[in-house]
């Protein structure tokens, strides 16, 4: 849960930042060491990053651009929706946590929520600036997308295809996904007009289908 994260994360041998991960080579906190790490374990044509130098330093290029601009970018568009949601916030934010963590945030909301603003930088502007700001990181995907390519850097689905689909979640809330995001009949109008904006968007509708051909769905659940 965030803030005990932090905890978990520095003593795996991270930093302030999840996830970690934890291998006998070493610990890897960063989510493109994470991915060069297994990329370097599988045969070349399923890797992240391709082979050819060109190839790989446009995916590269591509992904630290989305993780310094439509990450943060998203994150806060979000949370500064959703932050003053108590019920459907603690609903999504308590899935699999321990009882005692769930209860802690329930009790402790207010300073939660204002933690979260600090944190994240939110502030009356927030929804107004950081729209902007994610609708202009997906025109730049779909303009990338408009010579009738299949995968953002070309043929082959890359780390810049899977950054982009994880980044950009945190504004299209797809079904399939780590956790149960609620959907936009579930959210407040407001919210779910922008969640509906959003994916269909070409580039959202793009991340929207990453999501159901290359993300296996959970254990039992409907292929649909």
């Amino acid at each position: 849960m965030q803030g005990v994260h932090r905890i978990k994360a520095r003593r795996a041998g991270g930093g302030s930042t999840v996830p970690v991960l934890v291998t006998a080579e070493g610990v890897f906190a960063e989510s493109e060491d994470i991915l060069r790490y297994a990329d370097e374990r599988i045969d070349e044509e399923r890797r992240l990053f391709p082979a050819d130098k060109e190839l790989r330093t446009e995916v590269v290029t591509l992904c630290r651009e989305m993780d310094a601009g439509l990450g943060p970018d998203g994150r806060r568009l979000m949370y500064a929706h959703m932050l003053g949601l108590k019920g459907p916030m603690l609903r999504v934010n308590n899935q699999g946590v321990p009882a005692w963590e769930a209860r802690t945030m329930s009790t402790l909301w207010p300073l939660v929520t204002r933690w979260g603003r600090r944190e994240l930088g939110i502030g009356p502007d927030t929804l107004r600036v950081e729209e902007r700001n994610v609708r202009r990181a997906f025109d730049a995907i779909a303009e990338r997308l408009a010579d009738g390519r299949p995968r953002l850097c070309g043929e082959r689905f890359t780390a810049a295809d899977l950054t982009f689909a994880c980044l950009a979640a945190a504004v299209l809330v797809p079904p399939r996904y780590g956790v149960r995001l609620p959907q936009p009949d579930e959210l407040p109008a407001h919210v779910a007009r922008d969640v509906r904006a959003f994916r269909e968007h070409p580039a959202g509708a793009y991340a929207m289908e990453l999501f159901r051909t290359e993300r296996p769905p959970p254990a039992g659940a409907s292929h649909a």
